[in-house]
């Protein structure tokens, strides 16, 4: 397997983790914070929701897939340029709209279906292109020092 397939099978799999961790928080941040209510934007109403999100461990697996997901992220922008991981991420966007139907029972308008179709072929462009165009740059740490 040569160097460029090897790279993008890698960053295709961490591109796949980073939407499913992020999809997944997501849905389970929204599904928290639906149980929790309305956030009354006053000193008192504030700290309630405080205390009820402290308390939820939806929330808390909600950010435990989110920081699946930053770590995720950053392993992929180590991986590849960021004009590809980002657009090729966007992807991300179709999949939350699927699973707001299918899981929380929302309603899609025909024209946000629309918008997820053009995300999907622009995510589809994106991924026909080599997902790193430039040099790969070295750590300081990793660079001989200048002998004087």
């Amino acid at each position: 397997m040569d160097h460029e397939h090897r790279l993008r099978v890698k960053t295709l799999l961490m591109i796949c983790v980073m939407v499913l961790c992020a999809t997944t928080g997501d849905l389970m941040l929204k599904r928290g914070m639906t149980r929790i209510g309305a956030v009354q934007l006053t000193p008192g109403g504030v700290s309630h929701a405080f205390v009820l999100i402290v308390a939820s461990g939806t929330i808390w697996l909600a950010i435990l897939f989110l920081l699946g997901f930053l770590v995720s992220n950053m392993t992929v922008l180590s991986l590849a340029d960021y004009s590809y991981v980002m657009p090729a991420s966007a992807f991300g966007y179709a999949v939350v709209t699927f699973m707001g139907v299918a899981i929380l029972g929302e309603k899609v308008t025909p024209r946000r279906w629309l918008g997820v179709a053009l995300i999907c072929i622009g995510v589809f462009l994106v991924g026909r292109t080599a997902p790193r165009t430039t040099a790969v740059i070295a750590p300081e740490s990793a660079q001989p020092e200048a002998v004087p």
